[in-house]
């Protein structure tokens, strides 16, 4: 199947994809929740296969450039949930509407955001890790936005902990996830096309990032990281109910 896109939708597409990446480039996830309800107006088969190859490179990029600050401890425990949120989320989409599934994955998102707000954070430790790697790679294999669990474990650690360990999260998780779709059928050569048209996007608002997040080092994570995850749940809800 061919999808032919103008110039006009082509630069919109640079244009959401370098606005989001700079988002996700600089406080370690964000490019989903941007990203993903404006692809899918322009042509919803940007979604989620060709996004999560996308961010598949740009998460790589990232992980090389912090990874001197990366929680190891945290990348352990977060892989297994990945790999079983994932494999669940493929399975689940074969029987269960997807729109279902946005609205409770949303509505868990802003509950956890709730929490934050109220002054209880959720502590770094294996269970939390694991928990939030599960439900990661839930809603990253169902929807392309699986930041917003790990944002909030790790949302007052410093700004290159938080990138580096995400990233390196990331990239195992979303091999997984792109395995568990072209295993179900839901990634082929016309993703891979689509793929190649985010790149360019991808690469530009990886190297301006460098600015931006220094920029929210200084105080500004936190804040930062509980806006983009309530953008992540009012994203997955919105989607399908509008």
């Amino acid at each position: 199947m061919e999808l032919p896109l103008g110039l006009l939708q082509i630069l919109l597409v640079f244009i959401i994809v370098f606005s989001g990446t700079l988002l996700q480039s600089s406080i370690g996830f964000g490019l989903g929740p941007l990203a993903v309800p404006l692809l899918a107006l322009i042509n919803p088969y940007f979604i989620p296969g060709p996004l999560l190859l996308s961010a598949l490179v740009l998460t790589s990029m990232m992980a090389w450039r912090d990874h001197h600050s990366i929680h190891a401890q945290g990348v352990i425990w977060a892989i297994p949930g990945r790999i079983a949120g994932s494999v669940l989320g493929a399975a689940i989409l074969i029987i269960i509407p997807r729109e279902s599934l946005s609205l409770l994955f949303g509505s868990m998102v802003l509950l956890a955001i709730i929490i934050s707000i109220s002054g209880i954070h959720p502590k770094i430790s294996p269970l939390s890790i694991l928990t939030a790697g599960t439900f990661s790679g839930l809603m990253g294999t169902t929807s392309a936005i699986g930041g917003a669990p790990m944002g909030l474990v790790y949302q007052d650690q410093k700004g290159p902990k938080i990138r580096g360990t995400l990233s390196l999260i990331f990239v195992f998780g979303t091999i997984i996830s792109l395995v568990s779709l072209f295993v179900i059928g839901h990634f082929a050569l016309l993703e891979l096309k689509l793929a190649l048209i985010l790149m360019p996007g991808i690469f530009a608002g990886f190297f301006v990032s460098r600015k931006t997040a220094s920029l929210l080092d200084k105080g500004l994570m936190r804040p930062a990281i509980l806006s983009v995850s309530g953008l992540a749940g009012l994203t997955v809800i919105l989607k399908n109910i509008l």
